[in-house]
């Protein structure tokens, strides 16, 4: 075992001391064999329910023995239907996972098999933080940062409902933010079950098989708790899972209608009316009023920038009052009338202001020059949008936030106080901008340009600046500490 480890784990869910030297071959506290398969070494237990444990191993067979996590099942009775049963589910379970693995943010099925009558999936370890554990540390996201997240997520989840697969346990704790990429990744796959799986769970009355992977309470709707999962069950799972995220609440912290049986979570929020809408329909508890899929969640999302943009046009439209039946009639005879002016001088055409929803529909239609806008206080919070193009633009104030900006253009921006912590700015085009005051804390800026940037009262504590262009004079200026990593590639040492 080429890997450095402190101890290996026995997976017998028997045995009372399961934790053993790594030299050892068998488990010194029930004898079972320590090398699962003689291929799989236990490191660590990631999660434990009725259904099993979840853990986290390495396989001996490959070369550098990678971290891969191994999702234990086993039959919930010593009953030999239950047990044969069992085993037909898992299979398809297994081939499910294969199938959906297929998707570049789903982990990959790597291996399936039993050992002492206990059933095993190995798949792809995702190294990232899941997004329960990034509210824990950075607190709630704001409207923007959901909507950005339910664009990446949507797809993932419509992918998977193409493949006649229910994934029954959606919520944050799995869905993870992949570190190598900062893509989303929906994990745990546990909980699938394929059409033909619900029908036959569904016909073997009073076996434990019920017990699988039904989903976890408060995020699972009735029709599921029921036994009876739609693609719609997903939906309801994915729309609490916005409200966690708005509100930093579980859903048991929330109130709920005693008549309806709703979620009374709106208080804990304050939304735009449209977005709000979307995500009422999303939880609402009647299958039938609820979006039927992924796609229909991504249609009324698309049509976002289109109500608001509607919605302003409106506000605009009552500013100015419509012409009366004279002014209609002078206009269409030619008449210039000094006692009514012209309708159309005092109505000007109005470009609509760019926004959060319209910059991040125009970027996905390919549109990324925003030079020159005046942009104040815009909040871009976790979004994906590298190679953006924002040079000499006014954006005092504005909040990019955990975003990826690769790439990005900001020269000669206005930037003053605008928050750049933890986002991600490696080879972004900062030369000439004011950073007065900015926060970029544990912001990765690798081969970033700072060239005459100003960076007075700017927070680099934790910043990658390593192949950064910029000169000492200018980093005297902002605020650095030991974590810094300067130019030079070293912490906190020019």
């Amino acid at each position: 075992m080429n890997q450095k480890v402190s101890a290996v784990y026995c997976v017998n869910p028997v045995c009372l001391e399961p934790k053993n030297l790594p030299s050892e071959l068998t488990c010194q506290s029930c004898g079972s064999k320590l090398l699962l398969y003689d291929r799989y070494q236990i490191l660590g237990i990631l999660g434990k329910g009725g259904f099993g444990a979840t853990f986290a191993a390495i396989d001996t067979t490959l070369p550098g023995e990678p971290v891969c996590v191994v999702k234990q099942l086993r039959p919930a009775s010593e009953d030999p239907n239950v047990y044969n049963m069992a085993k037909e589910l898992f299979i398809r379970e297994a081939q499910t996972l294969g199938r959906v693995g297929g998707h570049p943010q789903v982990p990959r099925l790597l291996d399936y098999f039993e050992d002492n009558q206990q059933f095993y999936l190995v798949q792809e370890f995702v190294k990232g933080n899941n997004l329960h554990q990034q509210v824990k540390k950075r607190g709630p996201f704001t409207e923007t940062g959901v909507k950005q997240f339910l664009t990446e997520i949507l797809p993932i989840l419509n992918y998977i409902h193409s493949q006649k697969v229910i994934h029954r346990d959606i919520k944050p704790a799995n869905i993870i933010r992949r570190e190598q990429d900062k893509q989303l990744v929906l994990i745990d796959f546990g909980a699938v079950k394929n059409e033909v799986n619900s029908v036959v769970a569904k016909n073997s009355p009073n076996t434990a098989l019920t017990q699988f992977a039904i989903g976890t309470a408060g995020f699972a709707p009735p029709e599921q708790l029921a036994m009876r999962p739609v693609y719609a069950s997903d939906i309801y799972a994915l729309g609490v899972t916005c409200i966690y995220l708005l509100t930093g609440k579980s859903p048991k912290d929330i109130e709920t209608d005693t008549t309806t049986g709703e979620l009374l979570w709106s208080e804990f929020a304050e939304l735009s009316d449209p977005f709000a809408r979307v995500l009422k329909t999303m939880v609402e508890v009647s299958v039938k009023r609820r979006y039927k899929n992924a796609r229909e969640v991504l249609d009324a999302m698309e049509a976002l920038p289109y109500a608001e943009t509607l919605a302003e046009a409106m506000l605009v439209s009552n500013t100015n009052p419509r012409p009366t039946a004279k002014e209609l009639v002078d206009k269409s005879a030619g008449v210039q009338n000094i006692a009514t002016p012209n309708y159309q001088a005092k109505s000007p055409v109005r470009t609509p202001k760019l926004n959060t929803s319209s910059i991040l529909r125009l970027y996905g239609q390919n549109e990324r020059d925003f030079t020159q806008q005046q942009l104040v206080n815009l909040s871009l919070s976790n979004a994906t949008i590298p190679g953006i193009k924002f040079s000499g633009a006014n954006l005092a104030e504005s909040n990019f936030q955990q975003s990826d900006l690769s790439q990005a253009n900001f020269e000669k921006a206005k930037l003053t106080r605008a928050i750049f912590r933890d986002s991600l700015l490696r080879g972004a085009q900062l030369s000439q901008s004011d950073l007065q005051d900015a926060d970029l804390r544990d912001a990765d800026l690798t081969g970033s340009n700072l060239r005459s940037a100003n960076l007075k009262g700017a927070n680099f504590c934790g910043a990658n600046l390593e192949n950064a262009q910029v000169r000492k004079e200018q980093l005297v200026q902002a605020k650095t500490n030991w974590l810094t990593i300067m130019p030079s590639g070293r912490r906190g040492l020019w």
